[in-house]
């Protein structure tokens, strides 16, 4: 059976492109965010009601324009979850090259209990410099593209060292890390000397945690998942081959926000990569894609919602951040309408309007050559508006979701 996730990107709703520079700077815009807000809740438990396997928050930050206004999953998936009986509850993801890993290891497995095991782990490397640059300053990250520069390089070095010291705090007793960025403790050499509790934490705390000199050696990260050895843990992939590779090592989920020809060249890597770190996957298991299905009676009216509901986050966010040959094909100008902008939308792979069966057909030509088991749904609520969002939910659920489940012939819970 597939397992479907819905992820919502937070949008200000505008009527048009002048309103939203006349609300300037809308992100900052309580009243409408509150608005906002309610509504992503409301499809939240709908979703829930509806079946679908789980729903994401993702982790951005400084969005004045009003695109994405999500700077705390963690939060919002606590609240989710409190309001919600069966749908599971995630990121993708917490940025872990701006983050401090140990924060996020301790609020995912708070996450994980309030849940009581209906909770996920999303990791991306962040590809926003605005945002990246500042928060992951004291690391000295640097966003990337997955270009294979050196900027690129060392945010997988930041990344990877941060995501190790996650694992480890989810599932040792007690740990320590000594490598260029993270001494844990600190200072790693010496650890922390005067520590008044160090007799009773040698008697009362894990095993190692004090040295023979009542210094700490190591710390205890509490409390420990709920989930047993840790949550599910997706990895966010677009452009590199790396990541996937990455992701099949540690037995990750790589969600692809990628084009049909690549995923059909990520998951046979994914397989294989897995296969030999001790991971047995079947093709597609394992893996999620991603896609933007805009559902309506006829073609003509699916073309539309994309402009109306996608058009502007493209025109003014997307667009920007597009491999060269799709940005100087989509040839976008300010005075662009957002009309003409559907077509290169749709070259990207991601977004996927027409009739039920239309975007039915798509994702069963994808699945043919990678039967994922997880897909994951986005929606530019609330610039789409909450029952238009609801009412694709149930589409989806109801007349392509089964065609999928036909052809995911391999085992999974």
């Amino acid at each position: 059976m597939v397992k479907v996730i819905v992820q919502m990107y937070p949008v200000m709703p505008t009527a048009s492109e002048t309103e939203r520079m006349a609300m300037r700077p809308i992100g900052r815009n309580a009243e409408l965010f509150q608005k906002t807000l309610r509504g992503w809740c409301d499809i939240v438990e709908e979703a829930d009601r509806l079946g679908l396997w789980g729903v994401t928050a993702i982790e951005h930050h400084f969005h004045s324009e009003g695109y994405e206004v999500s700077p705390n999953p963690g939060v919002m998936n606590a609240f989710w979850g409190a309001r919600t009986e069966n749908i599971r509850v995630g990121q993708l993801g917490y940025v872990m090259s701006a983050q401090n890993p140990i924060r996020v290891a301790e609020e995912t497995a708070m996450l994980d209990h309030l849940t009581e095991g209906r909770c996920f782990v999303g990791f991306s490397r962040g590809f926003q410099s605005r945002w990246t640059d500042v928060l992951g300053q004291h690391l000295g990250t640097r966003a990337t593209l997955s270009d294979g520069g050196a900027d690129d390089q060392l945010n997988r070095e930041i990344f990877e060292d941060a995501v190790d010291i996650v694992l480890k705090a989810w599932t040792e007793e007690s740990i320590e890390h000594n490598s260029d960025r993270w001494q844990i403790p600190f200072p790693h050499d010496t650890g922390v000397e005067n520590w008044p509790m160090a007799s009773w934490t040698e008697k009362l705390g894990a095993e190692g945690e004090i040295g023979p000199e009542g210094e700490v050696r190591r710390i205890s990260v509490v409390p420990a998942p709920y989930t047993k050895p840790h949550p599910p843990v997706l990895i966010a992939s677009n452009a590199s081959r790396e990541t996937v590779e990455y992701a099949g090592r540690h037995g990750f989920i790589p969600a692809y926000f990628s084009h049909m020809d690549k995923v059909a060249d990520f998951g046979p890597a994914y397989v294989e990569t897995a296969r030999q770190a001790g991971h047995d996957f079947a093709l597609g298991q394992n893996q999620a894609i991603v896609r933007m299905p805009r559902i309506a009676d006829s073609m003509a009216d699916a073309r539309q919602a994309v402009a109306d509901y996608d058009g502007m986050i493209y025109k003014h966010f997307y667009e920007n951040f597009l491999p060269g040959g799709l940005r100087a094909k989509a040839n976008v100008q300010p005075d662009t309408p957002l009309e003409d902008l559907v077509d290169p939308m749709i070259d990207t792979g991601l977004f996927v309007p027409g009739t039920a069966s239309q975007v039915r057909d798509h994702f069963v030509a994808q699945w043919k050559h990678l039967p994922a088991e997880y897909v994951i749904l986005i929606y530019h609520y609330a610039q789409q508006p909450k029952g238009s969002v609801i009412e694709n939910l149930k589409l989806f659920m109801d007349e392509v979701k089964p065609a999928l489940d036909e052809l995911t012939s391999y085992e999974n819970d």
